[in-house]
């Protein structure tokens, strides 16, 4: 892949992704370019399909360079229309480089692709053809420069943050005066969302999150409990309910996550181990009664590397700290063992109680 030069225009893209699907065509099968037969016709390309007995389709290419989550809908739209005008026809994306966002979204709308580093999902019914193979997961021609495609760092974190704790529509100098950072993070943060379908603008051109929960999980994809925080693991002899009543009578600045913390809201399980954010670990450690543990952990203390984890904290009832519904349903669902099926849970009753914790 390193030697392959990056297709220059949609012709040389149409030449790669057939040789893609040419080698990947099970022994007997074969696939040629057709002359476009259809009146006006605005789609990019035809190929056949043929079996070893000589049964064939018709796949309706869509050549892009470069595709972006934004671009399914109309994709999808296009090539239903395409489609349409030749009955029996598959409608198929082709493209230099699709990020594994882009490609679950195309296979959510039902769609197949092709790219020329080898990712490739076909689903042909008749004549009974599928291919699915998986190729580069990163851009191989992205050159350095400011990545794309992330929601790494402190920016993005206090910028999502806000987006999914807040019910509105944004003006930028508001999202900026909220989420606590620079005119030029929040910018280059809207535009990353809105090349992925996650932000749009209403007709006054303010900014718009129309599916949290979508927002919510492609934060989970850069985003991490462990990832983003100092992690050391710890032992709480008197067990979980020795170390919450501690933690709620201490003044040490700490935000409970995880599973203990999901339990306000949605319990789904005895909480088995505790995951808690803390600015200082050896004095919570001291002031909690922890030990040291390389085996048999009960409690993983993080010293963010992001202070946005503190946000929108909250105190239950006996006075312990819990990070914001937010925050822990990334955690969850980024942690270990049973803590993404909880994420779920905890997700569900987010989206039933919305107006709680979203205002």
């Amino acid at each position: 892949m390193e030697s392959m030069a990056r297709p220059q225009n949609e012709a040389e893209v149409l030449a790669a992704g057939m040789a893609v699907l040419r080698d990947r065509l099970p022994t007997g099968w074969d696939v040629r370019s057709l002359s476009h037969s259809v009146r006006d016709a605005r789609f990019d390309a035809l190929w056949e399909v043929t079996a070893p007995d000589g049964t064939a389709t018709v796949l309706v290419v869509e050549a892009k360079r470069l595709v972006e989550r934004r671009d399914t809908a109309t994709l999808l739209q296009q090539l239903g229309a395409y489609t349409e005008a030749i009955p029996g026809s598959r409608g198929v994306v082709v493209s230099s480089y699709l990020s594994p966002p882009v490609r679950e979204r195309l296979s959510d709308a039902g769609l197949s692709y092709i790219d020329v580093t080898g990712n490739i999902h076909l689903n042909v019914p008749r004549p009974g053809l599928y291919i699915a193979d998986r190729g580069a997961d990163r851009d191989p021609w992205r050159g350095p420069g400011r990545p794309r495609g992330t929601l790494k760092g402190a920016p993005a974190a206090k910028v999502v943050r806000a987006l999914l704790d807040h019910d509105r529509s944004w003006a930028i100098r508001e999202l900026v005066d909220i989420a606590g950072v620079s005119t030029g993070s929040a910018y280059r943060v809207i535009e990353f969302l809105e090349t992925e379908d996650l932000a749009t603008r209403n007709s006054s051109g303010a900014v718009v999150i129309p599916d949290w929960v979508a927002l919510l999980r492609r934060w989970s994809e850069d985003y991490g409990f462990v990832r983003n925080s100092r992690v050391t693991r710890w032992i709480a002899p008197r067990g979980l309910s020795n170390l919450v009543q501690r933690a709620a009578e201490s003044s040490v600045r700490y935000a409970v996550t995880g599973t203990l913390a999901a339990a306000t809201w949605a319990p789904y399980a005895p909480a088995r181990s505790a995951m808690i954010y803390t600015s200082d670990v050896e004095q919570s450690a001291q002031l909690w009664d922890l030990r040291p543990a390389d085996a048999g952990a009960n409690v993983m203390l993080a010293e963010p590397e992001i202070d946005v984890v503190f946000t929108r904290a909250l105190a239950d009832a006996s006075g312990l700290v819990i990070a914001a519904p937010s925050q822990v349903a990334a955690d969850l669902m980024t942690g270990p063992g049973r803590s993404p099926a909880e994420a779920e849970e905890l997700i569900e009753w987010m989206t039933r109680n919305e107006s709680f914790w979203r205002r």
